[in-house]
């Protein structure tokens, strides 16, 4: 029976082995420390700063509501800008007639 153990550990040591692309010793870590490293840099990094500048953003409206301004442009009438066709409401016009 102590065979049968060791027999089923053997297997599944060789399916973690064969699973991460049965590379051993050295070549396994170093392939493991770019992986994560590129990971880090891909998709961790980003989001945390992201969450910074959230924190950023709402300490600062929180602080003084006045005098912060978002930093994005506006969005365009699309009437003025010609997307949508029809009569254009303007005060200068009805000043005139």
């Amino acid at each position: 029976m102590a065979s049968g153990w060791r027999k089923g550990l053997g297997n599944v040591r060789s399916f973690i082995g064969n699973s991460m692309g049965g590379l051993k010793g050295t070549a396994n870590l170093a392939s493991w420390a770019v992986a994560g490293t590129l990971a880090y840099f891909l998709w961790v990094k980003p989001s945390q700063q992201l969450k910074k500048e959230q924190l950023e953003r709402a300490a600062m409206a929180a602080a003084d509501p006045n005098r912060y301004i978002e930093k994005r442009k506006p969005i365009p009438d699309p009437q003025v800008t010609g997307l949508i066709r029809g009569q254009k409401k303007n005060s200068t016009d009805e000043s005139q007639e």
